[in-house]
């Protein structure tokens, strides 16, 4: 098994990898994470890619997590009786909430979020299509929108609303999402993500959702609102991970702004101790063309720059005619970026007071490593908190993430640089326990005679976030 990139990689299934052997090929050539999208696709679906990718896992020796993505309040028109209408600027068209499901015509169609005319006012533009439609609204009659054309085009089925500069009050767990939860956890996935969370409560509720269940599953809260972007740090502060969604979350704030809110996101998550994940169109042309776009490229290398835990992939996999290529491709850019000196040099939190004794060693273990003669971090870890938190320091070292938590490993398979590895301490003695570790990554080929290595852990073997002792150690 070849090592992937730092930079972790989340593939969304689909029905261009249903075959095991291409699965196989993707997650060998460094797929970390994969994303099932409740969005498409049905539940049987998406248990039988569970079970395949546990099956390859298991085969390959290799922890990969799997992401249940929840649909979310998506705001959609309904249908039109002939498939599609073509918009002409300055036309009126009207948004209808009583309009029948598949009556749309050139004047009008139906919507799924029935509170719509409530929520928006006069002179508001609403943006059809991921903003290539643009209407504004002139009145609002009973459950009716009535709207000129500001950008016409061609306009299809079932198409994304969203209003320009957010405001939308829809809930972000639905009566479907709430259903869809209940059947991933059943799958025993590793993380839920969150869509159109507005503020805390939303992951606060799905928390609450979780736990009645017994699950420790992990939360990721995609940022797609502008809600979300002003209500950052609490959201991040509840959830485990986020997610720049920058689809949704480019069309409500404007393409221009989203570069520097995309930065701001990553800085945060990774100020706060969590993971952070990239997403949308990153290779969106690999799912027609074998070879990604310079832009591509480019935005890749950026992310990986700005400190992104992943980078994701949706269409360019899941439905894409290249998938294993577009994994080749971007573990090919993420390596090459991660060598640069600017992915290594970090400044993260050297003025802070640390408030936890797993958070003091984290960070004197990262200090050590980055100014020392270091070419691995071994760290024996309970809940993966402690590799969490020295995956937020920028580093070209190796942290190996040691424990006998499957969830552990499989939790950690997203964090940046950070490399789950079985191990089980139970019944060790301290110095027997520090060889047998250091053997376990010998015999992987991870680490050999003569490299100097940190190990981390606690006095007290198996108990969470006990992590108090720090050793430099020479492999003999």
């Amino acid at each position: 098994m070849k090592f992937g990139s730092r930079t972790k990689v989340v593939a969304t299934l689909g029905p261009s990898v249903d075959d095991p052997l291409i699965l196989e090929q993707l997650i060998a050539s460094g797929v970390d994470v994969v994303r099932l999208n409740f969005s498409h696709g049905h539940m049987t679906d998406h248990t039988h890619r569970v079970t395949m990718i546990r099956n390859i896992s298991q085969k390959l020796h290799k922890e990969v997590g799997i992401l249940a993505d929840l649909q979310g309040p998506k705001i959609r028109i309904t249908q039109f009786a002939q498939q599609r209408v073509v918009l002409s600027k300055g036309a009126l068209f009207t948004l209808d909430a009583e309009v029948a499901e598949d009556a749309g015509d050139q004047n009008q169609v139906g919507i799924t979020y029935k509170n719509l005319p409530q929520e928006v006012k006069v002179g508001d533009i609403l943006l059809l299509n991921d903003g290539l439609i643009a209407l504004k609204v002139l009145r609002i009659h009973h459950s009716q929108i009535i709207c000129e054309v500001i950008i016409g085009g061609e306009l299809t089925n079932n198409k994304g609303i969203n209003l320009q500069g957010g405001g939308l009050s829809a809930a972000a767990l639905t009566a479907k999402d709430q259903h869809d939860l209940q059947a991933a956890l059943a799958m025993d996935v590793d993380y839920i993500a969150v869509s159109f969370v507005r503020n805390a409560q939303d992951i606060l509720q799905a928390r609450q959702l979780i736990k009645a269940t017994g699950n420790d599953c992990g939360i990721i809260a995609k940022i797609e609102r502008q809600e979300a972007v002003e209500n950052l740090d609490e959201i991040i502060r509840a959830a485990d991970a986020v997610m720049v969604a920058r689809g949704d979350l480019g069309v409500e704030m404007g393409d221009a702004k989203l570069p520097g809110t995309q930065k701001e996101i990553i800085h945060r998550a990774r100020t706060l101790n969590k993971s952070v994940i990239t997403a949308t169109q990153m290779m969106e042309s690999m799912i027609y063309q074998p070879q990604p776009t310079r832009a591509e490229v480019l935005d890749v290398a950026n992310a990986v720059f700005d400190g992104t835990d992943a980078v994701m992939l949706s269409a360019e996999t899941a439905t894409g005619q290249y998938p294993l290529e577009v994994i080749q491709s971007i573990q090919r850019i993420c390596k090459e970026v991660e060598k640069h000196p600017k992915a290594t040099l970090s400044r993260h939190r050297i003025e802070c007071h640390f408030e936890r004794s797993d958070e003091a060693i984290a960070m004197a273990a990262m200090y050590a490593a980055n100014h020392f003669d270091i070419k691995a971090i071994i760290s024996l870890t309970e809940s993966g908190a402690t590799p969490l938190i020295m995956s937020r320091i920028r580093s070209g070292i190796p942290i190996y993430g040691l424990s006998r938590q499957i969830k552990t490993l499989r939790r950690m398979t997203l964090y940046r640089g950070v490399f789950p590895v079985l191990f089980d301490a139970t019944g060790m003695a301290p110095r027997e326990l520090n060889q047998q570790a250091i053997a376990l990554l010998c015999s992987e080929k991870r680490i050999q005679s003569g490299d100097r290595v940190i190990i981390t852990k606690g006095d007290m073997v198996g108990v969470h976030g006990q992590t108090n002792t720090l050793k430099i150690i020479t492999v003999t």
